[in-house]
């Protein structure tokens, strides 16, 4: 725990208040972002996170007075662009987050910001489409059009007209469209309750996401297996549409607020049922865990739903510690380059997939922490795509000169990112839980 200006509280998240009307008052909203803005500039400990910090540095000294008064207020937007909201600066930098006086959460001002403008003005079709991940998985992920669409990203033509139509960077390497969904052909094991003597919960209810579901079923595959295995009744979420954080990070709250009365329902009723629900996708658990209870602090079924929600490792490492998680690993693993997500570590739950895959024997987990500069649609896009290689090339390095059998990232658009950067010597990329899978030999 870091200690923060004398308080040796926790940092701790406050509501959104998303609902209130002076939330979007563009007045106000410009006071609050000049106040943090001088905050961070008489302190710039977070100078070599993200791209938003060193843009506001430079905006200031560049400026005629060296001093927030010298940027124009036009160029605050600027910043709020350049914020990906990783949430890295409130977890492990900022001295002045809640309780602190100050009382400092950048990235909740950001995605203020984000939901003025929105409210303002929506945003470019590009944005809208990139956030729109059922949508693309209804249209991208079937036989017919998941081939053409597959084969068309890998076309330098048809990249370039892509990027001139709707400013995806033509050398960002976007992940393919399965011609058969996860949903579609999971089987997942049912049967009685596993043991749950101890205090994690002895089923499973598994929330695919769009990710999971249309780009790399695989994944959600692996951890059936891994659960099948371990002989925990497993079930797939009944009825699901997007978690809602690209929409929420898009600024889009009235569409995360329809996502949420589609999914709380059924997963709230899942919850009270005795089921932990597991989500492979660090964004989407993050979502349930911690920015829907901060939108909605008095609903009591996303309450119930948030002391549910697991992280996959973060489950089966608890049934480990309580003698429910099967060890009979027949294959070794060798040596793995293991990437930390940025949403993975906002949940503040130590390293459990690490400590889960250290469990296998032959197998040596090296770590690395740091942002991989992608996050979500971000680093996709034209105006972004070389800053988000520039903010991954140390995890690119540290990675590529790891000597290692594997790339692994919790976050499977982080591991694609990863391979790119470090390029055609990247070793094999392979998600912790195919390599749990492996390792189990199912």
């Amino acid at each position: 725990m870091t200690v923060r200006e004398g308080n040796l509280e926790p940092p701790k998240r406050q509501p959104l208040d998303w609902r209130n009307p002076q939330f979007y008052d563009e007045t106000r909203l410009f006071e609050e972002l000049h106040r943090v803005y001088d905050v961070c500039h008489g302190c710039r400990r977070c100078f070599n996170l993200c791209n938003a910090f060193p843009h506001l540095f430079e905006l200031i000294d560049e400026g005629p007075s060296g001093e927030l008064d010298g940027v124009e207020r036009a160029r605050y937007w600027e910043v709020v662009d350049q914020c990906y909201l990783c949430d890295m600066c409130f977890m492990t930098k900022c001295p002045y987050v809640p309780p602190h006086p100050l009382n400092i959460d950048f990235p909740h001002l950001m995605l203020r910001a984000k939901g003025v403008r929105f409210k303002q003005s929506g945003a470019p079709l590009r944005d809208r489409l990139l956030s729109s991940t059922d949508a693309l998985g209804r249209l991208a992920a079937n036989p017919v059009v998941a081939q053409a669409v597959n084969t068309a990203n890998r076309m330098p033509a048809a990249r370039a007209l892509l990027e001139k139509m709707i400013g995806v960077h033509r050398s960002r390497e976007l992940p393919q469209y399965a011609s058969r969904k996860f949903r579609a052909t999971a089987a997942p094991r049912g049967g009685k309750d596993a043991d749950n003597t101890g205090a994690c919960p002895g089923k499973v209810a598994v929330f695919a996401t769009c990710y999971i579901n249309c780009n790399e079923p695989e994944i959600g595959h692996d951890l059936l297996a891994v659960l099948g295995h371990n002989a925990i009744p497993t079930v797939l979420v009944d009825d699901e549409v997007c978690c809602g954080m690209p929409k929420l990070e898009l600024g889009d709250f009235d569409a995360v607020a329809r996502h949420k009365e589609r999914n709380i329902p059924v997963l709230a009723k899942l919850a009270r049922d005795g089921h932990a629900i597991l989500s492979a996708m660090p964004s989407c658990t993050l979502m349930f865990k911690q920015e829907l209870p901060l939108m909605y602090p008095d609903d009591r079924d996303v309450s119930a739903v948030a002391e549910a929600m697991y992280d996959p490792f973060e489950y089966l490492l608890q049934r480990h510690r309580e003698g429910m998680l099967k060890t009979d690993f027949k294959n070794e693993l060798g040596r793995v380059a293991y990437h930390v997500a940025c949403h993975l570590r906002v949940q503040n739950m130590g390293h459990k997939t690490r400590d889960v895959l250290s469990l296998v024997p032959g197998t040596e987990v090296r770590m690395v922490e740091r942002c991989s500069g992608h996050d979500g649609t971000w680093g996709v896009k034209k105006e972004f795509f070389e800053t988000s290689m520039k903010i991954g090339r140390p995890v690119f390095r540290q990675m590529g000169e790891a000597g290692a059998d594997y790339v692994s990232s919790d976050c499977a658009i982080a591991g694609r990112h990863i391979c790119q950067g470090i390029g055609a010597q990247a070793p094999t990329k392979a998600h912790p839980l195919t390599l749990l899978r492996k390792a189990y030999g199912v």
